[in-house]
């Protein structure tokens, strides 16, 4: 991307808030782009080579939608939690092996988008996020979703665990507040593995458990399942 091309980008952001740079082959942020600190509420660096995300981005307090998808970021800075207006995070196919623990300050956060990376630890720190309503952990490699407290509090609608390496979930899941699709395909999972109270006492209405060892079609015979079933037929009435 041609420097004339960059400016008008620059120009054009100053005016909408809105600054899409991919393919550009950064790795830092261009010295212009601290002229719009105030001014950003969209940023999107998509396709670059960003190893590290720069301090600097605590600096746009005003971004509400940022996106870091296809670079090669490893960690994210824990300043990204001074964000605090950030409703949308997306940090597609880059290979990060954690998530900081001060995204847990990111209230407004309504989307996280995590698939494709190296992650290996289910990310409590969203937990307590009360408008979170989507996470996308797929194509990572989390071994187990933890028994642990916290859990109870993640409030997704949609919470999306396909093709990791799960073979251990935990039965606080069952009491995430607004947890209504739980997507488990391609998985390592057993049949014993499926907590009975996602089926029995949860508000989940769509499991998605393909590709895991067991046949999809045996979950019919595990008690509780008619309960969900129930909850299942119901969404999809509304749909029609």
């Amino acid at each position: 991307m041609g420097n004339s091309v960059l400016k008008q980008h620059y120009e054009t952001a100053a005016k909408t808030g809105v600054l899409r740079i991919s393919k550009g082959k950064l790795t830092k942020f261009p010295i212009p782009l601290s002229n719009l600190e105030q001014v950003l509420r969209t940023l999107d660096l998509t396709d670059n080579r960003f190893s590290n995300l720069p301090q600097e981005i605590k600096n746009f307090k005003n971004l509400k939608h940022l996106t870091l998808d296809k670079n090669v970021l490893r960690t994210l800075p824990e300043v990204l939690g001074e964000l605090t207006k950030l409703e949308s995070l997306s940090v597609r196919d880059n290979i990060l092996v954690e998530i900081p623990h001060t995204l847990s300050c990111l209230k407004n956060l309504k989307e996280a988008h995590f698939s494709g990376n190296n992650l290996q630890d289910f990310p409590l720190a969203l937990c307590g996020l009360r408008h979170l309503d989507m996470l996308d952990l797929s194509r990572n490699s989390i071994t187990k979703v933890p028994d642990d407290p916290n859990l109870s509090t993640l409030h997704v609608v949609e919470l999306n665990l396909n093709q990791n390496q799960i073979s251990d979930l935990s039965e606080h899941l069952a009491n995430c507040p607004r947890l209504r699709t739980l997507r488990l395909e391609e998985n390592c999972l057993t049949l014993n593995a499926i907590p009975r109270c996602l089926l029995d006492s949860s508000g989940i209405s769509m499991l998605a458990i393909e590709g895991n060892l067991f046949p999809p079609n045996s979950l019919a015979h595990v008690e509780g399942y008619d309960s969900y079933m129930e909850r299942y037929t119901a969404v999809k009435k509304k749909l029609f």
